[in-house]
């Protein structure tokens, strides 16, 4: 138990019946934003509210952050119950996965390190075993420019659709982007198609459009529920990415 916002509602629901609860919230080794090099390190329990005031972050993490829940949420969450949690309707694992975030655990055989985009893995499952705590998040301390955007579930506030995208320029031209979306699909999803689509170009208003256009061909299966169907959630995204890269793209 970190801050309880996904174990406790899980438990609530009768999905999880634990023998035993062992709360870590004051396992002070674990906390904090802090610069290292090249990197960012982000501690599993650092909230919410602490990553959407940190100016040490990439913009589109407090960004992100700024749009989960209400305060009460954000000052309670923790980004690695969140990220461990791997609700497909949840920003950060987005945002990180554009980033490159990398991901540590440690359990009685050691730590090990995870890339982003070998971290999530279908629906509610990421590569964390069932023996380890995710303890440190590293995110680049200079990736480019970065932004996110989504379409909010009015109630809940969860993305229904969320774009996260990170974008280097030199020259007026593109030379790396990196693409990602959640919400609609079964977890954090990178976009190549997107991303190629965007390398080499001046990312003017029409390469941006174009590119966003693209994302159908990265999405695989779409969720839908009650609130939104499956072809309204495709039908929008490229408008979200879009959104996103111009965004990143003035930052950069």
């Amino acid at each position: 138990l970190a801050g309880g916002h996904s174990l406790i509602p899980v438990m609530k629901l009768r999905l999880a019946d634990p023998g035993v609860v062992i709360d870590i919230g004051r396992i002070d080794g674990i906390k904090g934003v802090c610069p290292d090099g090249d990197t960012v390190k982000i501690g599993a329990l650092t909230t919410h509210g602490e990553i959407e005031h940190s100016t040490e972050l990439p913009a589109a993490l407090p960004e992100a952050a700024a749009m989960i829940g209400d305060p009460a949420v954000r000052n309670r969450g923790t980004v690695g119950g969140n990220v461990a949690h791997a609700d497909p309707a949840s920003d950060l694992p987005t945002v990180l996965m554009a980033l490159g975030a990398t991901f540590e655990m440690a359990g009685p055989n050691g730590k090990r390190t995870v890339a982003a985009d070998d971290f999530f893995t279908d629906l509610f499952e990421t590569a964390l075993g069932e023996d380890e705590i995710l303890t440190t998040i590293s995110v680049p301390a200079n990736p480019g420019g970065s932004a996110y955007a989504k379409l909010f579930n009015p109630a809940s506030r969860y993305a229904m659709v969320g774009a996260a995208a990170v974008v280097k320029m030199a020259g007026g031209v593109c030379t790396e982007a990196r693409v990602a979306v959640g919400g609609l699909t079964a977890m954090a999803t990178r976009c190549p198609s997107v991303e190629a689509a965007l390398v080499g170009t001046a990312c003017d208003a029409a390469a941006i459009e174009a590119a966003a256009g693209a994302v159908s061909a990265d999405l695989g299966e779409v969720n839908g529920d009650i609130h939104a169907s499956a072809e309204y959630r495709a039908a929008v995204c490229p408008a979200f990415v879009a959104r996103a890269v111009t965004m990143a793209v003035a930052r950069a």
